[in-house]
């Protein structure tokens, strides 16, 4: 019986832990302003791919799903 009670114990104190690692992430997660995170975004756009795939490279592969959805009338 007294196993069962440090195990119930070992899974409230991993709970609880768990609930204190994701409110912290979620903290900083919010600690972001509007500007920096279109700065980040910016950031994010200018290091892109700025130009296009051609759609033949899309469909080059005659299983491949999006290849299917283009090939559609």
């Amino acid at each position: 019986m007294r196993l069962w009670k440090l195990l119930g114990l070992a899974g409230l104190a991993g709970v609880a832990a768990g609930g204190v690692v994701i409110a912290r992430n979620e903290r900083q997660r919010r600690a972001y302003t509007p500007d920096d995170v279109r700065a980040r975004l910016h950031e994010r756009a200018a290091t892109a791919s700025p130009e296009p795939v051609p759609p033949a490279e899309l469909t080059a592969g005659r299983t491949h799903r999006l290849a299917r959805l283009l090939r559609r009338p």
